[in-house]
């Protein structure tokens, strides 16, 4: 299968796996925080979403603390970070919560930010690329770990109208253990 490029601006949905979390005793797992190396990785992942020049427009964030610290520091790494939308949806959510989320954005924002959990944010990548450039695909198939970036580019006029296979997977970046 191939990626669909239809009619419409150029889009990109960057899918950010949160990084590296706690397990205190005792904590429910959606208040988890970030451990030492999240809180290294994180702001590594921000400097290489723009190093990427995928800059967001709108985030959208599940609620859970370790992706709302990981966006912190992320975006921490911006000049002027964008609007952000904590959704209670991302959390645990499978592909079609997701895409539910992601097809009621704005068709006014071209790069959107997803920061969420696995297997979800793993198998919605999987089901939109349509192919991969290199070796994108497989990086994917064989391991999504915390602080994965993976960035999604199509064409179309709404949000809405992102569905399975119509992407292109352009790039796999994992801010783990990075000094960038």
């Amino acid at each position: 299968m191939t990626a669909h490029f239809g009619a419409g601006p150029l889009r990109r949905l960057v899918v950010l796996r949160h990084a590296k979390s706690a397990w205190p005793d005792g904590v429910a797992d959606h208040e988890r925080p970030l451990g030492p190396r999240g809180r290294r990785d994180a702001p590594v992942a921000g400097r290489m979403i723009a190093h990427a020049d995928c800059l967001p427009d709108l985030a959208v964030c599940s609620t859970a603390v370790r992706t709302r610290q990981t966006w912190e520091l992320a975006s921490a790494a911006w000049g002027t970070p964008p609007p952000v939308r904590h959704d209670p949806r991302v959390y645990a959510a499978d592909v079609p919560e997701l895409l539910e989320v992601v097809h009621e954005v704005s068709p006014e924002v071209g790069t959107l930010l997803l920061i969420g959990h696995n297997p979800g944010l793993e198998d919605l990548v999987l089901e939109l690329a349509g192919d991969g450039l290199d070796d994108t695909l497989d990086d994917v198939r064989t391991k999504f770990p915390t602080s994965a970036i993976a960035v999604l580019a199509w064409h179309g006029t709404t949000w809405r109208a992102l569905a399975p296979g119509t992407a292109l997977l352009t790039g796999v970046m994992v801010a783990r253990g990075k000094k960038e």
